[in-house]
């Protein structure tokens, strides 16, 4: 699930005079990956992850560093050889207005091309954000059925309202 929704104010500050850094998550980014993206789930917004599941999942993600802190984070998971989806996309309370956000799914996109997939699709709250990168609205049941079963383990899962967005490559 992609979403693009900024932590509680009370969330600890990055540094705005640090450069940003967009690379492939590591293992040891797994304790920050977990708490930005647990604290989105903690709010409903987002599903939560597992040190399990990030472990079995870690090449998927990419992230935005600041020194030694994540500003950002998503992950790229392929579906099919035509279809991936942009999901736990978070972005740091601190890092809104720094184009965070945007230089993630751009990355998120490039490395897309670089597999050959011919569309990326999100589920997302924030569908504004997305339209900005070129991603329009559809009906859910045009992305693949593998995608929903993540869609089972989810507490909204019979009353969905998260928007589908696709991009075409």
């Amino acid at each position: 699930m992609a979403n693009l929704i900024h932590l509680a104010p009370a969330a600890a500050r990055i540094a705005a005079d640090r450069p940003l850094e967009v690379r492939k998550a590591r293992l040891s980014d797994t304790p920050q990956l977990l708490a930005l993206i647990n604290g989105y789930a903690s709010q409903g917004i987002m599903l939560p992850r597992t040190e399990f599941e990030m472990a079995e999942n870690i090449r998927d993600f990419t992230v935005i560093a600041a020194g030694g802190d994540l500003a950002a984070c998503g992950a790229l998971h392929i579906y099919t050889p035509q279809a991936a989806e942009v999901r736990s996309v978070a972005v740091h309370e601190s890092m809104k207005g720094r184009g965070a956000g945007r230089s993630l799914v751009e990355a998120l996109l490039a490395e897309a091309a670089q597999f050959g997939l011919a569309s990326v699709f999100a589920f997302t709250y924030v569908p504004r954000f997305f339209r900005k990168l070129g991603f329009v609205e559809v009906d859910r049941a045009e992305l693949p059925l593998k995608a929903w079963k993540d869609c089972l383990r989810c507490p909204k899962f019979q009353c969905c309202d998260e928007i589908a967005m696709l991009r075409r490559l």
